[in-house]
């Protein structure tokens, strides 16, 4: 029996490492610039934030990889960054640099100033589009909403935006560590509360997505990290809600509504960082259903690092898409037998992905070539 209606549940029985009839795909940023189909939307649209902003757009952008692949699972078209640009720090794209803030948090009177955004107001666009992927998938597919890690929001907020060395936030950590937790600590009760309205607006399954956690030496990781994640995936999996995330009278965020969750049904969370491999043990612990891991760690050693204690996502080298289509294919084969010999042999708690997202310049054909690899190998 399927998931929620679903036709396809590959992905939630791997998540919740229960057998599947294949191995799941999905690839991170699947939904993006190596696609001319989205290149066509991005240059009507105008700007990436008008795509991101307006729920139709969004939702476009969110089912063209899948009318090409035959991927497993649909992650929503949105930015990490909705989430600061909704506590009011004026988030903008400078052509060639990526995301920037016009007012950085920089002080404690800074992040005193900071609050929960309201998810139906702010955020409801986001809600919005969450709503109508899931009508217009129709049970193909699993619908993901994702966030970033309270750490990674961080850096970009107190940055302004990227940064090659983190100086800005790093000096914070070191000279007042105090105002960094008090930040930590608002943005993760953001970050839970948004997932949080995802899943009541139709996401199937939630990823937070820790992508600067590797920056951090491992005692400062362990600190300002490590416990924000947990604070999520416990929050999330002990269903705990404040009666402000929902619209009022309990409704859901936005102007589509889905048949309403039951407050018992446990979407599952799967915890990505890039260089989280010397933290598997605790990541495991954390409450989280999966851990998504980079292709630095091979998946013989998370697997067994971890016991079966969750499910693992990854963790192809995006690099490997440059290749030929038979490169692919070995490569894809080698990645599955090193999660096979982690464990009893089987693919059983395997959700395959890259370590980090595709790039602009891939060839939308070696995508293809990936998938169906993955697809060709049998499950046990």
């Amino acid at each position: 029996m399927t998931f929620a209606g679903l036709r396809n549940d590959a992905l939630l029985r791997a998540l919740r490492r229960e057998p599947a009839t294949r191995t799941p795909v999905w690839l991170m940023r699947q939904a993006g610039r190596y696609l001319p189909e989205y290149r066509a939307t991005r240059a009507r649209a105008g700007s990436f934030l008008t795509m991101a902003k307006t729920p139709e757009l969004a939702c476009e952008v969110t089912l063209q990889p899948l009318a090409r692949f035959d991927l497993d699972a649909a992650i929503l078209f949105s930015d990490i960054l909705t989430v600061p640009d909704a506590m009011g720090l004026g988030l903008y794209f400078v052509e060639g640099e990526g995301p920037k803030f016009q007012r950085p948090v920089r002080s404690a009177a800074d992040v005193a100033k900071l609050a929960v955004p309201d998810m139906g107001r702010e955020l409801r666009y986001v809600m919005d589009a969450v709503a109508l992927c899931r009508r217009e998938l129709s049970g193909r597919v699993p619908l993901i909403g994702f966030s970033g890690s309270p750490w990674t929001l961080a850096c970009y907020m107190i940055e302004g935006g990227g940064s090659d060395n983190f100086s800005i936030i790093k000096a914070m950590m070191l000279d007042d560590p105090a105002t960094l937790h008090r930040l930590l600590d608002v943005v993760t009760d953001a970050v839970i509360a948004y997932l949080w309205a995802q899943r009541d607006a139709g996401a199937q399954a939630l990823q937070v997505f820790d992508t600067w956690g590797g920056v951090l030496a491992p005692h400062h990781y362990r600190e300002f990290s490590l416990p924000y994640l947990t604070r999520i995936a416990e929050a999330l999996r002990a269903g705990r809600q404040k009666t402000e995330d929902r619209g009022q009278n309990g409704e859901q965020p936005g102007n589509l509504q889905q048949e309403p969750l039951h407050d018992a049904e446990h979407i599952p969370l799967i915890l990505f960082g890039k260089g989280n491999a010397p933290y598997l043990e605790e990541l495991a612990a954390s409450g989280a259903d999966a851990i998504g891991v980079d292709w630095l760690v091979s998946l013989e050693d998370a697997r067994r690092r971890t016991q079966g204690r969750v499910g693992l996502q990854g963790n192809l080298d995006p690099a490997v898409l440059y290749g030929s289509p038979a490169a692919i294919g070995a490569e894809v084969r080698r990645t599955l037998a090193d999660y096979a010999r982690g464990g009893d042999g089987s693919l059983t708690g395997l959700v395959f992905n890259l370590g980090h997202g595709l790039s602009p310049d891939m060839d939308p054909e070696h995508v293809r070539a990936l998938v169906d690899a993955v697809h060709a190998h049998p499950q046990a």
